[in-house]
């Protein structure tokens, strides 16, 4: 066959087709196995298989090394803790230190939690002096002004009772407690007692008022700031504190005041009433603070030095340690042999890193002095091998787009090949503004100008993601600026960019212009829409038109290319079944269908012809034979639909019959001696292969094959009408971002622009660029992403891809993260 010569000598693309793999094993000897491991990592370009899942990780080899890097883990999350507590920049500075081993790291990790353990315990003890100190300070400075005043107010007040009520023989009602000792007949002054202190001020009025209901109002309670915040041990936070004095009578009330000091978090500070000894106390406590302050100033001077040293190095020892959690991680995947001198690994490598990997192995066997080498063995495998794309930083981003869908089997046929160009051209059909696709280039050229920079960064989530997608908006803009260009829109405004309008009034003053419209006077503008349409009355029926029939047409062949992408899939895997029973009939019913439509578009196009499309279409099934009168497009019309509408008729059980019963023959012939069954290799014992594996080759059920044939064809059938509809969205929402874009200009910005006051303008210039910010250029923007996302998964990718793969993740030291521990 001509055509299967020349798609056979089509020299092959890299990223249409995964790498092809193989599965190694390796038989490494003890003593090199680390470094061999370690080598591979730095490679990146092997994927283990794990030897030991029926064991849990603590039965493992390696479980102590593992358990002995996670305990370092914890330490320098301890370290990175402390570098930020105290607000210092755990830099990496370059150093010539020598290359540490793990075992010195652990003792040097241990000495530097030890000594910070001690640092920060002896500073929490002298902060706690401090702090105590501090507020005994506070204490006597305000406590011993309500001690001085409420002398002079109790003998003042007691004056006070003795000439109004105790002289009164009318009064009759019982008096407080605190008022029967403030009495003089009944007690004198020393009967009075009172505890002072400090508390938090949040907690101050909920303090009061559980003293005042536990002493049943028998206390008098007097408060006032500390004037000087105060450090909480706990949180390290500067807190406001109230100094307060309670006074009360008996012992009975003092316990309880105490208690409830000690439930609200309140610290007492015993307080002399003599004024002499205050003063002499505060002199002694402000010395003793300065003195402590100096000792802090220095124990933290001392701390900071200590940080610093392991900030220094803070990076690296995490980069080593994280490594050789991972490497014995790995090695934990691998099995020893019989003698326990070898561990015994496999896994997967792509072909063309074949040489890579024995090299490494060779230099991993020179380093560790081993007098045996490692063993490269290549293997036949059962299962399936994992996908893998050799992909860089521009087409990453459209391989993630499919992978978000499904990864790929193996060697099945990429939809990221063409998906690189298809998916920002059809979101430029919904998107066409070329102003806003200015816009959106910008952004585009800062994040790829700033990728260095960006790159090293830690970002947030959605910054993260737009950074990732940079190349994706490049393109995204680029194709706006050429689908605005042909709808001759910038910011909903048309431009004369490529020459005079083909169109003039009928008369000078223009005035019917909107109600007769405009006549043709020369050749069609050159490229895109004439900026005549723009305000006409048949602007919007003529766009609409234009627009739908546009989307139909991009759809048609859209889906041809997902169709056509199946061929190449049943030709690289060599199933003339899928060909035959599959392609052949989906092409046919396709395109005698909506292919035809197509070419009725393009006609009617071509020839200016007043045709109603929807009437052909819809009589082409209810009466074929009937005469097409005016809507005939070309001669030969009529039989020419006879014949397309049979053909997608016979295409219906061409796709749903002949397949499963061809497999059921084929199937029986292979069972019945007819023909060679599946060879299995010396190496391979059928009994012990899994059951997935023998079903494969000795069951056929084919209620199930019919089945899942029928449900494939007729979705295909009703797919190809609902799909065709689902592209109607590329008109819908060109449309809406048209007409929200022209809202925005005529309704807001000229609007605005009509009065004479610059405030107004001004108010209208910033609507107009909220307006187009944040609902053109970012909602829209998303909506459309969103639409020509939903087209590829599902209107295009259903046709051939299946995305039933897992995906090639090697032993890679590179893709390991600061959150593995």
């Amino acid at each position: 066959m001509p055509m299967a010569e020349f798609f056979d000598n089509l020299p092959p693309m890299d990223l249409m087709r995964s790498e092809k793999m193989t599965f190694v094993q390796l038989i490494i000897p003890v003593e090199s196995a680390h470094r061999a491991v370690s080598y591979l990592g730095e490679l990146g370009l092997l994927q283990f298989k794990d030897l030991n899942d029926d064991k849990s990780p603590f039965q493992r080899t390696f479980v102590n090394q593992v358990k002995r890097c996670g305990e370092m883990s914890r330490k320098l999350r301890f370290f990175k803790e402390q570098i930020n507590r105290a607000g210092l920049v755990s830099a990496s500075l370059p150093t010539m230190r020598p290359e540490i081993e793990l075992e010195d790291l652990e003792i040097q990790l241990a000495e530097h939690e030890h000594e910070l353990t001690e640092v920060n315990s002896n500073g929490e003890k002298l902060q706690q002096s401090y702090n105590e100190l501090l507020e005994f300070k506070l204490v006597l400075q305000k406590a011993g002004g309500f001690l001085v005043s409420s002398k002079g107010h109790s003998i003042a007040e007691e004056r006070e009772l003795d000439e109004n009520i105790y002289s009164n023989p009318n009064y009759i009602e019982a008096a407080s407690l605190l008022e029967q000792d403030m009495r003089p007949e009944s007690s004198n002054q020393s009967g009075l007692r009172f505890i002072s202190g400090i508390i938090c001020k949040s907690k101050a009025l909920r303090f009061e008022r559980m003293l005042f209901r536990s002493t049943r109002g028998n206390m008098l309670f007097n408060r006032a700031p500390a004037g000087e915040t105060i450090m909480d041990p706990i949180t390290s936070e500067m807190v406001e504190k109230m100094v307060f004095v309670v006074f009360f009578s008996g012992e009975q009330a003092r316990s309880k005041i105490i208690k409830i000091c000690e439930a609200f978090g309140a610290n007492c500070y015993p307080v002399p009433e003599d004024i002499t000894k205050q003063r002499q106390i505060t002199g002694e406590v402000i010395s003793r603070l300065s003195e402590l302050e100096a000792t802090l100033d220095a124990g933290i001077c001392h701390r900071n030095k200590a940080l610093a040293s392991i900030g220094s190095q803070l990076t690296k020892w995490s980069n080593l340690v994280r490594r050789e959690k991972a490497v014995y991680d790995t090695l934990n995947m691998l099995n020893f042999d019989v003698t326990k001198k070898c561990l015994l690994g496999e896994g997967w490598c792509p072909i063309h890193a074949k040489a890579k990997i024995q090299e490494v192995l060779q230099r991993a066997t020179f380093d560790s002095n081993s007098q045996l080498g490692i063993i490269y063995h290549i293997m036949d495998a059962v299962e399936e091998p994992p996908t893998y794309f050799r992909t860089n930083k521009f087409t990453n981003a459209f391989q993630e787009i499919v992978d978000a869908y499904g990864v790929a089997n193996y060697q099945e046929a990429n939809p990221a090949v063409y998906t690189v160009i298809t998916f920002p051209f059809l979101f430029a059909v919904m998107f066409g503004d070329w102003g806003h696709g200015l816009c959106l280039l910008v952004g585009a050229i800062i994040l790829i100008l700033s990728e260095r920079k960006l790159s090293s960064q830690k970002l947030g989530s959605f910054m993260e993601m737009l950074f990732g997608g940079r190349y994706v908006l490049f393109l995204m803009s680029l194709f706006s600026i050429y689908c605005g260009l042909i709808y001759n829109e910038f910011f909903s405004v048309p431009f004369h960019i490529f020459g005079g309008s083909a169109y003039r009034c009928r008369d000078d003053t223009c005035s019917n212009a909107r109600t007769e419209g405009l006549i043709k006077f020369s050749d069609p503008y050159p490229f895109g829409v004439d900026p005549s349409w723009r305000g006409s009355r048949t602007e919007l029926p003529f766009l609409n038109s234009l627009k739908m029939k546009m989307s139909v047409l991009l759809g048609i062949v859209h889906m041809n290319l997902g169709i056509m992408m199946s061929y190449f899939n049943a030709r690289f895997f060599g199933s003339q079944l899928d060909i035959r029973y599959q392609f052949v009939p989906q092409m046919i019913f396709l395109n005698s269908l909506f292919g035809y439509l197509s070419l009725l578009i393009i006609i009617k196009w071509c020839t200016g012809s007043q045709a109603d499309l929807y009437h052909v279409m819809i009589y082409m099934f209810l009466s074929p034979t009937d005469d097409l009168g005016e809507n005939q497009l070309f001669w030969g019309q009529r039989p020419l639909q006879i014949v397309l509408l049979l053909m997608a008729l016979v295409a219906v059980p061409w796709m749903l019959f002949p397949k499963p019963f061809i497999l059921k023959r084929l199937h029986q012939e292979r069972f019945q001696g007819r023909s060679y069954g599946v060879l299995v290799s010396q190496e391979t014992d059928l009994d012990a292969e899994p059951d997935s594996a023998r079903l494969r080759h000795e069951e056929f059920n084919f209620s199930e094959v019919f089945v899942h044939q029928m449900i494939h064809s007729i979705e295909f059938v009703l797919g190809a009408i609902s799909n065709t509809a689902s592209y109607l969205r590329l008109w819908a929402l060109s449309l809406a971002h048209s007409e929200l874009s022209t809202v925005f200009y005529e309704k807001v910005l000229l609007l605005a622009w009509g009065y004479n006051s610059i405030v107004i303008r001004l108010i209208g210039l910033a609507v107009f660029a909220f307006a187009t910010t944040f609902i053109l250029l970012m909602m829209e923007t998303l909506s459309a992403f969103l639409h020509a996302l939903r087209l590829h998964w599902v209107e295009y990718m259903n046709k051939f891809y299946h995305g039933e793969g897992y995906k090639f993740r090697p032993f890679s030291f590179a893709a390991l993260t600061d959150d593995e521990d």
